[in-house]
């Protein structure tokens, strides 16, 4: 199938603003691009382009004072496959892991490892290891945590997310993490869109998505403690060790988010 995706954000900036931006589709799926998803801006200034230290591609520019939109609109080829699952794929010893995994076990920003180990150990240390143990841990998260745009915070933590128990998909995330880290498996924080191809409607507004990737038997695979259930059209923009590495946009100043649309729709054949 053929999917057209994009996002249209719109700011008002007091003054000149430094921003950068990481909205293309993941370098992993550009053979799929049969339209790029291109970084456009009104008024347009000049973009550089450059990957971070996990290999995301990024725009950095100077948004001029005033209305400024920057977006994209690309169309992906996409297999129509609903994301993979292996009940049998093992957790690997830390011994074993491969040591660029190794990164995904450790703290970081949003994800303490430190304050959520007894839980995580108490909660999941009896479940079987590998995949059944992630999906415990997907089906605990999924269960626990009410989903609710009024709850979003931009400073949630893992720890906040437990105690409290309402977010979005990113902090759904960054308690499935911590609590795969906790265990010893590597988890990585993705940044992407999500369709609502195959899903029964109605379906809400159209967002960006958060989701995880975990280490099993020698590879990533995808879960998603927000939805819990493979998912058509998963489009991967980037990935790092949680939130704090992967904003969409970052920006180096006061301002004020006024307009937001994102889009991915299958093109009928």
């Amino acid at each position: 199938m053929k999917i057209r995706l994009g996002c249209e954000l719109s700011y008002d900036m007091p003054q000149p603003t430094p921003m950068i931006a990481i909205l293309n589709v993941h370098f992993s799926r550009f053979a799929d691009l049969e339209r790029p998803d291109h970084l456009v801006t009104a008024p347009s200034v000049p973009i550089q382009s450059y990957r971070d230290l996990f290999g995301n591609w990024c725009n950095r520019l100077v948004a001029p004072a005033g209305r400024f939109t920057l977006g994209t609109d690309g169309i992906v080829h996409d297999d129509g496959d609903a994301d993979p699952v292996k009940l049998d794929a093992p957790q690997f010893k830390i011994e074993d892991l491969p040591s660029e995994a190794l990164g995904f076990l450790l703290p970081s920003r949003y994800c303490e490892t430190d304050l959520l180990s007894d839980e995580a150990w108490r909660l999941f240390g009896k479940t079987p290891l590998g995949w059944p143990r992630v999906q415990a841990i997907c089906d605990f998260v999924h269960d626990r945590v009410a989903f609710g745009y009024e709850h979003s915070r931009a400073t949630r933590t893992a720890a906040e997310t437990y105690a409290e128990r309402v977010g979005v998909c990113r902090d759904y995330t960054h308690l499935a993490i911590t609590f795969c880290r906790c265990l010893n498996i590597p988890a990585r924080y993705c940044t992407g869109y999500v369709s609502d191809i195959g899903v029964p409607p109605p379906h809400g507004p159209m967002d960006f998505a958060a989701w995880m990737e975990v280490y099993l038997g020698g590879q990533w695979w995808v879960f998603d403690p927000r939805n819990n259930a493979p998912r058509i059209g998963r489009i991967l923009i980037a990935q790092g060790r949680d939130a704090a590495d992967v904003p969409l946009t970052h920006t180096f100043g006061t301002n004020e988010l006024v307009g937001f649309r994102v889009w991915t729709d299958e093109i009928a054949s």
